[in-house]
């Protein structure tokens, strides 16, 4: 039986721990691409201390120098594990995995063995925008298929997009983002199904994103692609970096489904090259041993999602919101204020708070922006203060 993310760990609440003051000391990408008056709700990084596993692991590899290549399967062993007692899916085989970079340059690679270049790749948009980048940077050709209007995936829409990524023969792959950035959607397992469904009568190559899946809303159930019928010849990628805040430890996983696994023993072993070995460590440790830490912090994204519907329904009544079901980023319709296409940026200019602009997540991404919610509740507060004040 898994365990609910509404179970209490008896841990404090991470979100609380740190001071503003404190946080502007950090020399990441979230507190230094803006000055100091700028309150940053943007970049998906998180404002907590690392879980206490994950400190004491790496601390002891740095006493000890362990600071080489990586090695053996730690890290697979330990995602399995993570998976079976969380989400009841035991089919995660460690000799069907290897350790990459990261997610997104898992993903290109995992797109160079199914698709070749010039050939098309699926995406629901709006969808995080590395998607675009990193797809047409490697030379193959993204094509949309927007969401719905309660932005779950259109099956009317995949159907016909997939048709035309294969129209004359052409391979094709749908790069899947499971949960769903921006919109926090996490897809059922009837969804997914019917993915693959149709992946399948259309001979398109399913690869999906799950970087998000540990951080799903209470009662919300995250579900493997690769655990569906139908999804044998998928491929995953997977890594503990979004949930416990690891992206500056590089370290993540591609999965491959039992009709897959050719495919990828073809991806060259220099890939498996460029995983950090602390990475792989922290990422290990957060998995086996920082889930109490986890629930707390789920606990704390509870709170802080009915909290923002709260104030943006009291102070900025027209913007359109549904609390996400995954992900610790919120997706706000900013449309009726009349603020154009960007509102981010007169959030910023105004304001003076820093949320993702929506333009670069592709069609529907207009008039949007996307605010990270993994910060204090005084800190939403003073964000959602700030931007009523810019309308002003």
């Amino acid at each position: 039986m898994t365990r609910s993310p509404h179970e209490t760990s008896g841990e404090p609440n991470p979100l609380r721990a740190l001071t503003l003051d404190r946080l502007r000391c950090r020399t990441s990408m979230k507190w230094r691409a803006h000055p100091d008056d700028v309150l940053p709700l943007w970049v998906a990084e998180m404002d907590v201390p690392l879980a206490e596993p994950v400190v004491r692991a790496v601390t002891e590899a740095l006493a000890l120098g362990d600071t080489g290549y990586p090695a053996g399967t730690g890290y697979a062993e330990a995602l399995a594990g993570f998976a079976e007692k969380r989400w009841g899916w035991d089919g995660l085989a460690v000799e069907r995995t290897a350790i990459v970079p990261d997610v997104m340059l898992g993903v290109v690679e995992m797109l160079k063995l199914v698709t070749g270049p010039g050939d098309p790749v699926v995406v629901n948009s709006p969808v995080y925008p590395p998607f675009y980048q990193f797809v047409e940077h490697m030379d193959r050709q993204v094509i949309e298929a927007p969401l719905g209007a309660d932005l779950r995936i259109d099956f009317e829409t995949l159907n016909e997009t997939f048709r035309r990524a294969v129209a004359g023969g052409r391979r094709a792959a749908f790069l899947l983002c499971s949960p769903h950035n921006p919109t926090g959607t996490v897809h059922t397992a009837d969804e997914l199904a019917a993915v693959a469904a149709l992946a399948d009568r259309h001979g398109v190559r399913v690869v999906v994103d799950e970087i998000h899946a540990p951080l799903t809303a209470g009662g919300v159930e995250f579900v493997p692609y690769l655990s569906v019928p139908g999804s044998a010849n998928g491929l995953s990628l997977m890594s503990a970096s979004k949930a416990w805040n690891l992206a500056g430890l590089k370290a993540a996983l591609a999965i491959a489904g039992t009709a897959s696994a050719a495919d990828l023993a073809r991806m060259p072993d220099e890939v498996s090259h460029g995983p950090s070995h602390l990475g792989i460590i922290a990422h290990s440790a957060a998995l086996r041993d920082g889930t109490g830490w986890l629930d707390a912090l789920l606990a704390g994204l509870d709170d802080n999602r009915r909290l923002l519907a709260d104030l943006l329904a009291e102070h900025l009544p027209a913007i359109a919101h549904h609390p996400a079901e995954a992900t610790y980023l919120a997706w706000l319709d900013c449309r009726a204020l009349g603020l154009g296409d960007d509102p981010a940026e007169v959030f910023l200019r105004r304001g003076r708070v820093a949320l993702n602009s929506g333009i670069p997540f592709g069609t529907g991404g207009a008039g949007h922006v996307r605010l990270n919610l993994a910060t204090s509740p005084e800190l939403i507060a003073e964000a959602v203060r700030r931007m009523a004040a810019a309308l002003d």
